[in-house]
C-alpha cells in the first residue's frame, strides 16, 4: 500500500464489538487487512515483538493471513504464520507463548464471508472497549492516506505449527485413556474440526484413544458444500443425528466452522443442550479444583443458561456467578473471579486452564470423559442436567424494541415477579415456576426471547403470552 489516495475509508460495517467480519472483496479485502495488521501492531505496541497469525479453511484466509503479516512486519513486528488453525488453537498459542495474535475466520457465517479474531498476549481478548476501536481508526487512517509508514526495522516472517502441542496440551487436561470404548460420530461441517479431531481424539499425531471415530464432512472446504457450519440451527444437526442412529453410536459431536463451539447429541439423536453440557463440565471442574485444595471453586454462566446450572454448582459446593451474554464479558469475569470454568447457552465453553478462553474441543473431551467413566447411555446422563423445559432462543422482528418490552412489563405488572436488567430484561416468577428474558439484538431489528419453566405447559403458556405482546 503505497499509492497516494484521497478516499476516506470507513470500516464500521466490518468492525464488530469483539471481532472483524465482512463480505470478501467488499468490506474485507487484502488491502484492508494489511492496514489492520499494521494498526494492530501499533495499537498494542508490538514493534520488535513476535505475533502469531493463522486462518481457517475459507479460500481467502491464506491471502489475508499474508496481507496481515505484511502490514505487521512493515510496522516492525516479527510474525509466525500458523497456517490452518481452529480459533481455539490461536488462543492456545497466544496463551502458551504469551504472544498477541490473529486468525482469519468468519466462524459459522456463509462462504462469502471472512473476518479476523484478534487476541492480546496470554489469550486476553480485545474488544471495542479495549483496543479494537483504536485499531479500526488507525487502519482507516492508513487506508485513507494510502500508505503504511515503515518502522525502523522491518519484521521477519516465519512459519510455526502448533497442532501437536495443542493436542498434547488438551490430552493432559482430560485423561481419556481409561474410558470405556465409545463410538463417536463427529460432524466437522467441512470446518476446522476436520483437522483438529483426528489430532486430538484420533491417532493422527498421538496414541489411539478408546474411541471409534466416525467422520462426517472432515474435508476442509470453505464453500460448505454439505450444510452451513452452524450447529446452533437445528437443521444443520440432521445429518449428525441420522448418522448417530445409523451407526448405533454412543454420542454425536458437531463443531462450528472455526471449531471453537461444540454441540452434543445423545445416542437417540436428541440434542443435549449447552446448559446441560455446562452443568456436566462444571461438576467435573469443581471436583477437580476441590481435589487440588480449592475450597469453593467459581463457575461462570451467562443469564440465558438454565437455572439448573446455578443449582448444580451450589449443590456441588461451588459458587455460581451470573453474567451478561458475550465472550468478552465472560472472559473478563472469568479473570476477575478466578473462575475454573464458564458456559454459555450458545455452546461457548471457557476454561481457566485454557487461559480463560473458549474451546469446543476441551468441552467435548469432558463430555466424553463423563460418558466413558460410567455405563449408562448419554440420554440418561444428560437428563439429570436438564430438569427444566426451555423454549430455546426465539427471534421477533420488531421496529420499536423498547415499546415491545414495555408492553410485556405492563402486562406482567400484576404478577408476583422480579425483573432485572443485567442484560435486556429478565422476568422471574418468585415461586420459581418460570423465568424469561427479552434481549434486543445490537445489530439486527430483533428482540430475542428465552424462556424456561418447571414443566412444558407453563413454558408454552408464558412463551406464547410474551410473543403475542412482543409481536402485537
Amino acid at each position: 500500500m503505497t499509492s497516494e489516495q484521497t478516499t476516506t475509508f470507513d470500516l464500521s460495517a466490518s468492525f464488530k464489538a469483539y471481532d472483524v467480519r465482512g463480505i470478501v472483496g467488499e468490506s474485507i479485502t487484502a488491502e484492508i487487512v494489511e492496514a489492520v495488521g499494521a494498526a494492530f501492531v501499533d495499537v498494542l505496541q508490538l514493534e520488535g515483538q513476535t505475533i502469531l497469525v493463522g486462518g481457517d479453511m475459507r479460500p481467502s484466509s491464506p491471502e489475508f493471513s499474508k496481507a496481515f503479516a505484511d502490514g505487521a512486519a512493515t510496522r516492525g513486528a516479527n510474525v509466525e504464520l500458523l497456517d490452518l488453525i481452529s480459533t481455539d488453537e490461536l488462543y492456545f498459542a497466544c496463551g502458551l507463548l504469551n504472544r498477541a495474535g490473529a486468525t482469519f475466520t468468519a466462524s459459522h457465517n456463509p462462504a462469502g464471508y471472512n473476518g479476523i479474531k484478534m487476541s492480546k498476549a496470554g489469550a486476553v481478548p480485545i474488544s471495542s472497549e479495549t483496543g479494537l476501536k483504536d485499531v479500526q481508526s488507525l487502519a482507516e487512517h492508513y487506508l485513507s492516506t494510502g500508505t503504511i509508514p515503515a518502522a525502523g526495522q522491518r519484521g521477519q516472517i516465519g512459519v510455526r505449527d502448533v497442532l501437536k502441542e495443542y493436542s498434547e496440551y488438551l490430552r493432559k487436561l482430560v485423561d481419556l485413556s481409561g474410558s470405556r470404548r465409545l463410538k463417536v460420530v463427529v460432524d466437522a461441517g467441512n470446518g476446522m474440526a476436520g483437522l483438529t479431531t483426528p489430532a486430538v481424539l484420533g491417532d493422527a499425531l498421538l496414541p489411539k484413544l478408546p474411541f471409534d471415530i466416525i467422520p462426517l464432512y472432515f474435508e476442509l472446504d470453505g464453500s460448505f458444500p454439505n450444510h452451513p457450519a452452524n450447529p446452533l440451527e437445528p437443521e444443520n444437526l440432521r445429518d449428525l443425528q441420522a448418522a448417530v442412529i445409523e451407526h448405533g453410536a454412543d454420542i454425536g459431536l458437531a463443531f462450528d466452522g472455526d471449531a471453537d463451539r461444540c454441540f452434543v447429541v445423545d445416542e437417540k439423536g436428541e440434542p443435549v443442550s449447552p446448559s446441560a453440557v455446562t452443568g456436566m463440565v462444571a461438576r467435573r471442574e469443581i471436583a477437580r479444583a476441590k481435589a487440588q485444595g480449592e475450597a469453593t471453586p467459581t463457575i461462570i454462566h451467562n443469564l440465558l443458561t438454565s437455572r439448573a446450572v446455578a443449582e448444580l454448582v451450589e449443590h456441588d459446593g461451588g459458587r455460581a456467578v451470573r453474567t451478561r451474554v458475550g465472550h468478552s464479558f465472560i472472559k473478563a469475569v472469568m479473570a476477575e473471579e478466578g473462575a475454573v470454568f464458564g458456559g454459555e447457552h450458545s455452546a461457548h465453553f471457557y476454561f481457566r486452564d485454557f487461559w480463560n478462553a473458549d474451546t469446543g474441543m476441551l468441552a467435548a473431551m469432558h463430555v466424553l470423559a463423563a460418558l466413558g467413566e460410567q455405563d449408562g447411555p448419554l440420554s440418561e446422563l444428560g437428563r439429570e442436567y436438564e430438569p427444566y423445559v426451555s423454549s430455546g432462543e426465539i427471534n421477533s422482528e420488531v421496529e420499536d424494541k423498547p415499546a415491545a418490552v414495555e408492553r410485556v412489563r405492563a402486562d406482567f405488572a400484576g404478577e408476583d415477579i422480579t425483573i432485572d436488567t443485567l442484560d435486556g430484561s429478565t422476568f422471574t416468577a418468585n415461586d420459581g415456576s418460570y423465568w424469561f428474558n427479552l434481549r434486543p439484538s445490537n445489530t439486527e431489528p430483533f428482540l430475542r426471547l428465552n424462556a424456561e419453566a418447571t414443566d412444558r405447559a407453563t413454558m408454552e403458556r408464558v412463551r406464547d403470552r410474551v410473543l403475542a405482546l412482543v409481536r402485537a
